[in-house]
């Protein structure tokens, strides 16, 4: 039919989950009405008061259940199948960036673009649409986002590890 919307398949939490369709929908709202912000601070201290351990963090990254990371972003795991290409690669961002602004960016990103479509892993203020079984609850623990920058600060290397 001429003029139509061109056809999508449906993303359903059949399909993905659906803790999945409830990080993605938060992406997508989060930066809802946002605009131009001042340049954001790192967060220069662990969430926790103690830094995180890498091991775990890479686990939370890989996993298609609790980060989601690899929904998005690519990185250096060849035994990854269907990494994202929507997000800038992982490789080399303890290389690129420091571990607070690491942590910045994984608690809430929206703070340094606010149109980016990452989810805000440890913010629950001011999101729109969210599923009853995460009102209140963040997306990752405060020892989750320490391990998970743990993690990426030991992509110092832009090639493959």
């Amino acid at each position: 039919m001429a003029g139509s919307a061109p056809s999508r398949k449906k993303f359903s939490a059949e399909r993905y989950g659906a803790f999945a369709c409830a990080t993605v929908l938060a992406a997508v709202v989060a930066g809802v009405g946002a605009r131009a912000q001042a340049p954001q601070e790192p967060i220069p201290e662990p969430l926790t008061g103690a830094k995180g351990n890498a091991e775990r963090g890479r686990g939370i990254v890989v996993n298609r259940q609790v980060g989601l990371c690899l929904l998005c972003h690519t990185g250096p795991f060849p035994e990854e199948r269907f990494q994202g290409t929507l997000a800038p690669d992982l490789k080399g961002t303890g290389a690129r960036w420091s571990e607070g602004q690491l942590r910045l960016r994984i608690v809430d990103a929206s703070r340094l673009n606010p149109d980016t479509i990452m989810p805000p892993y440890y913010r629950i203020e001011g999101l729109i649409r969210v599923a009853p079984a995460f009102q209140g609850k963040t997306i990752l623990t405060a020892e989750q986002i320490e391990d998970v920058v743990a993690y990426l600060a030991t992509l110092r290397d832009e090639q493959n590890p």
